[in-house]
């Protein structure tokens, strides 16, 4: 069943009305109705009754996401959640690391609790800790010596924070997030392959697949790198659509 993500977005935030300055625009874009006036969405397209949001002039209308770029939002921080869990549970394992870095018995005890705790939770989502090359690296550490294992706590820790600032940024659908998520997501693509061939697994597998769509989403869906005519054909797309909801309401061929 298709969706539609704009009349869904309107459902969840409410309508966006806008009054153009210009007349004629004004005109098309509203309706009297018994119970008062009524202006069109910009982003449905149903007239809603009530004062519009915002007014001025057509070219200044607010930029509504809408169609596509909503289901791409949608995408966008459902990986933002997939990002900020990741990072949340390695910082825990960084802060077991660091804290009893003296002690390699007391680091294999506490994320190893750690580790009983969170298996029931992670495998309700279909994702097995034991066989996770994070988890796998982490145990084999537990065999270095101190100055090993602090900086280990450090390197998780520096990864943790790319993880959350990686979800953030894609929350709200900030372009630099949309970079880092592809630099980093790929530069463990090598990682990952070579873990496959030291096991295979069906999750390994499916991780990489997931993780090879993801970079290859973001970065051609996005315009990343100058794909598809880059950050100008991103921004002229999007600027485009806006005039296009204002024209296309008021029953206005669009501009070229």
């Amino acid at each position: 069943m298709k969706i539609d993500w704009d009349r869904r977005t309107c459902a969840r935030r409410g309508h966006a009305t806008y009054a153009p300055d210009e007349p004629a625009l004004r005109d098309r874009l509203r309706a009297g109705t018994s119970l008062g006036e009524a202006w069109r969405c910009l982003r449905c397209g149903d007239f809603v009754l009530g004062a519009p949001h915002g007014s001025g002039p057509a070219d200044e209308a607010p930029l509504v996401p809408r169609g596509k770029v909503l289901r791409d939002l949608f995408i966008l921080r459902f990986l933002a959640v997939e990002r900020a869990v990741r990072g949340v549970f390695i910082v825990l394992v960084a802060a077991a690391v660091w804290r009893f870095s003296n002690s390699q018995d007391s680091v294999r005890r506490l994320f190893d609790e750690y580790l009983n705790v969170l298996r029931p939770v992670f495998r309700h989502f279909h994702y097995d800790l034991d066989h996770s090359p994070v988890v796998g690296s982490i145990q084999k550490s537990f065999g270095y010596k101190h100055s090993t294992l602090v900086l280990v706590a450090a390197l998780l820790l520096a990864y943790a924070l790319i993880e959350l600032v990686e979800a953030g940024g894609l929350w709200y659908a900030k372009r630099w997030a949309e970079y880092l998520t592809v630099v980093a997501t790929a530069a463990f693509l090598p990682l990952e392959i070579y873990e496959l061939t030291e096991h295979v697994s069906w999750l390994k597998i499916a991780t990489l697949v997931l993780n090879i769509l993801a970079v290859l989403y973001i970065a051609l869906a996005k315009r990343l790198f100058g794909l598809r005519g880059g950050r100008a054909a991103f921004d002229e797309e999007r600027q485009s659509a806006s005039l296009l909801e204002v024209e296309e309401s008021a029953g206005v061929a669009a501009h070229a």
